[in-house]
This record gives structure tokens, C-alpha cells and sequence, in this order.
């Protein structure tokens, strides 16, 4: 807890953000993507707990309701959609409210979501808050060899262990990025496979061929959704507790006093 209230506080103080959304997961392993994947995230059920469990520490999984009325207690929504995962809840924020939007995520498939002309950009804290890194197309491009917008594809392709995703047998990064800016996307790349005149050395279309079915429909796993149903919420960030009682109780309860301290001091800050 005392983690993501400081990293909150964090955020408040270098962004200096007028708003201010939690997104959280109401279905970590949506049915309709590992109808589309089996694999997909498999590896983190939990055997020994109820149908569809994650495998989740111990000393967390009793931490979330209190973030949450922790949250409550500040004025900060935290908001999720039945079936879907906190990317398609940023997703569907990033596209529909209005820009400039800053998404912190240590999730590598946000990449997808940065857009220079709104913009969007992903502030990636994968390595930590610390060494948070703003991230708009030229950093993905420079980082991966693909645009932002292409990088669902370029996943598909490289695959993803942590999610279950196995990708194209012999194909890394760099095959990876040639293939999507060579063909322009996936379905470029499947088109071009029936095209004997396309290039392909012999080997890598016989990978490409085998996978074809993985192909088809890994993207869409891929691909964050930006058009779910979500609640009517009020995005200002407030520059006090909207429920200070609550948050000193809670701050006494559960021995938060300085990390909340350190939140309500960063929400009073000038913006």
C-alpha cells in the first residue's frame, strides 16, 4: 500500500497532472481473449484456488480493497468494466478523453496507445518510478524499430511469456521489426506469404506459414480495447482529500501516515 499511495505522489509531483484516473483489472483473463488464445496468461492460474484464480502473493491480494478506500477517501476514481483488463479501461480513456493524456503503466503493451498528434504518451515505469521513462513514437521506434501504432503486430510476432504469448518459433526482435516495416502490419505480412515473388527466405516462410493460424488472431489478443463501457466519473483531480476523517483513519489504522502525508502535500501543490 504504502508503495502505490509514494508512487502516486510521485506521479502528482514530476507530472503535475489537473487529472487523475486508477484503472484496475475486473477480469484479469477475459474469456473472450483466451477464447481467441487458450494460452493466453495461463501460466498464472492459480491450480489450488477456485476456477480462473491468478496466482497472486499472498500479502497483496488483502491490499486492494484498502488501496481502493484509500483512493475513495482521496478523490482519485478507481475505475474497471466486467470482462475486460485495466489496458482496455486505459485504452478506452486514451481514446475518448481529450488529450494531452499521460498513461503510467509498466505494461509493455501500452506502447500500442501513444499518439504524438493528441498526444498520448506512456510514462513506463517497468524499472521503477524512479526511473520512469516518457515515452512518445520516437522512443518506441527507437527502442523496438517500429512505430507505436504497429506494436500489437510486432508483439503478435516476438511473443510475450509473461502473457502467454508463445510468438513466431525463430523470430526475435529484430525479424520481428524487418517483417512489420517491410509489410507495413501483420496482415501484410500474411498477404505477402501467398505471394511467391514476396522474399521470404525459405525457412522464415515455412515459420511464418506454420503459424499462420497463431497469427490470426494473436493481435487481436494483442490489441487494446479503446470502446468499452465505463462508468460516469469525474476525472479532476482534487487538491485536498475529498474525505480527510477517512483518510486519517485509515492513515492510523493501517500505519499510512506518511505516505498519505506525502500524497495530500503533493495534492495541494500548484498546478
Amino acid at each position: 500500500m504504502r508503495g502505490f499511495i509514494d508512487f502516486i505522489a510521485t506521479l502528482i509531483r514530476g507530472r503535475h497532472p489537473d487529472r487523475l484516473v486508477c484503472a484496475m483489472d475486473a477480469d484479469w483473463r477475459p474469456a473472450w481473449r483466451v477464447e481467441l488464445l487458450p494460452s493466453y496468461k495461463a501460466h498464472r492460474l492459480d491450480a489450488g484456488g477456485p476456477p480462473g484464480a491468478e496466482i497472486v502473493p499472498d500479502t497483496l491480494q488483502p491490499q486492494v480493497p484498502l488501496i481502493l478506500e484509500v483512493l475513495e477517501a482521496i478523490g482519485i476514481p478507481a475505475l474497471g468494466a466486467p470482462g475486460y483488463e485495466a489496458d482496455d479501461v486505459l485504452g478506452t480513456l486514451a481514446t475518448t478523453q481529450p488529450g494531452p493524456i499521460e498513461v503510467a503503466s509498466g505494461d509493455r503493451d501500452l506502447f500500442q496507445l501513444i499518439d504524438d498528434d493528441k498526444p498520448v504518451r506512456l510514462l513506463y515505469c517497468g524499472r521503477g518510478v524512479a526511473k520512469l521513462e516518457d515515452c512518445d513514437d520516437a522512443a518506441v521506434r527507437a527502442k523496438y524499430g517500429v512505430p507505436a501504432a504497429a506494436y500489437a503486430d510486432f508483439a503478435a510476432l516476438r511473443g510475450d511469456p509473461s502473457d502467454g504469448l508463445p510468438g513466431v518459433p525463430g523470430v526475435g526482435e529484430k525479424t520481428a521489426a524487418r517483417l512489420v516495416t517491410r509489410y507495413g502490419s501483420l496482415d501484410g505480412i500474411l498477404a505477402a506469404l501467398d505471394d511467391p515473388k514476396a522474399g521470404f527466405a525459405a525457412g522464415l516462410r515455412g515459420k511464418l506459414a506454420a503459424a499462420r493460424d497463431y497469427l490470426a488472431v494473436a493481435p487481436k489478443v494483442v490489441e487494446v480495447a479503446r470502446d468499452i463501457p465505463i462508468p460516469d466519473f469525474d476525472t479532476s483531480l482534487p487538491t485536498a482529500p475529498v474525505d480527510a476523517d477517512r483518510l486519517l483513519s485509515l492513515a492510523e489504522k493501517w500505519n499510512l501516515a506518511g505516505s498519505c502525508k506525502r500524497l495530500v502535500d503533493a495534492l495541494a501543490l500548484p498546478r
